[in-house]
């Protein structure tokens, strides 16, 4: 019989179709067609087709806006928000309005076209995590900022408009609705039992292990009890971090192992499947909350939304999620052996 499960963090309702539940081996993703780095303007050599940079982990003698980087930022060629300006924030009849005010940035991985996150050297990921931080401290010095939100496309489906491998980072002059409800969800949570509820699912996921696909010292990787989609995957701090840039360096060395291995267990199960991650963290207003955790989605774009998602709010997930967390270890397992 179908389930309807809530999820807790933001109580959304999913419904499980267990009636016509799908088969790993199912799901088929798009073949990604490899353009070559001829004309990319993330490669390196071509640092004169981005705007100038906003910084970059670099070798010892390089010089800005040219080779000899590790990990490059640079702002948004076409970007959703921009800097310069005031909010100017005013009503029209009943509709608020304001600038879009904000900053979207482009955080390249690394110089390689092909290789991303999944695929790069550990140390590499380490510095795309720790690049990641430093954005996050460096823009929440600018007072017109509520929220920033660092995020990566991979795959047409998924949003991609550049095959190179790179991450983006939106600041916004509000709180984005999604996070907004689930710290509401977990306010609600703590008020009524005095725990943060984010607490709770680690040692929870920890104890039945039903759904926990991986874990080391720092962090956990589950599918969430509610997946909505098929492999979804949520990597949480087993020690209550609300702020992501909080995280130490002993930190964002297990977060990229961890990252890593959630990936490459994901591209195990379905083989070049678009996907979108991102980080959810406290607000610039609010950093340090006893309710809430920092953490990452990764959401694989094997299902689209038709008229029922888009007009009821629920999603449907053809995999029972205990099943994918299954899957999933197996796929480790078989990387290991």
């Amino acid at each position: 019989m179908p389930e309807l499960r809530r999820d807790p963090t933001t109580g959304k309702w999913v419904i499980i179709a267990t009636e016509r539940a799908l088969r790993p081996t199912d799901f088929k993703s798009e073949e990604e067609v490899l353009k070559g780095p001829e004309n990319c303007p993330f490669c390196v050599g071509h640092e004169s087709m981005t705007p100038p940079e906003i910084t970059a982990i670099r070798e010892d003698g390089s010089f800005p806006n040219g080779p000899g980087w590790d990990v490059r930022v640079v702002p948004n060629k076409f970007p959703a928000l921009k800097v310069e300006g005031e909010l100017n924030r005013h009503g029209k009849g009943i509709y608020d309005v304001m600038n879009g005010i904000g900053a979207h940035e482009v955080i390249i991985e690394s110089g390689d076209h092909y290789k991303s996150l999944e695929s790069l050297p550990l140390d590499q990921v380490e510095k795309v995590i720790w690049m990641f931080r430093e954005r996050m401290l460096d823009l929440r010095k600018d007072v017109r900022l509520k929220y920033i939100l660092v995020f990566k496309n991979k795959g047409r489906r998924a949003g991609a408009s550049l095959e190179h491998p790179h991450c983006q980072l939106i600041a916004t002059p509000v709180l984005p609705d999604v996070v907004k409800l689930e710290l509401d969800m977990a306010l609600r949570y703590y008020q009524y039992k005095e725990r943060c509820i984010y607490c709770d699912i680690v040692q929870q996921e920890l104890e039945e292990k039903e759904r926990l696909i991986d874990e080391n010292e720092k962090f956990i990787s589950i599918v969430p009890f509610a997946a909505a989609v098929p492999f979804e995957i949520m990597i949480l701090p087993k020690e209550h971090i609300s702020d992501f840039g909080q995280i130490k360096a002993n930190e964002i060395i297990k977060l990229a192992e961890i990252l890593q291995n959630s990936l490459k267990m994901l591209e195990k199960a379905v083989p070049n499947v678009p996907y979108n991650f991102y980080i959810h963290t406290s607000p610039l207003d609010n950093l340090n909350i006893s309710y809430y955790h920092f953490h990452i989605h990764i959401v694989p774009r094997l299902t689209q939304l038709a008229g029922f998602e888009w007009g009821s709010g629920f999603y449907i997930n053809p995999m029972i999620p205990e099943q994918a967390a299954q899957f999933l270890r197996n796929a480790k397992e078989e990387k290991q052996a």
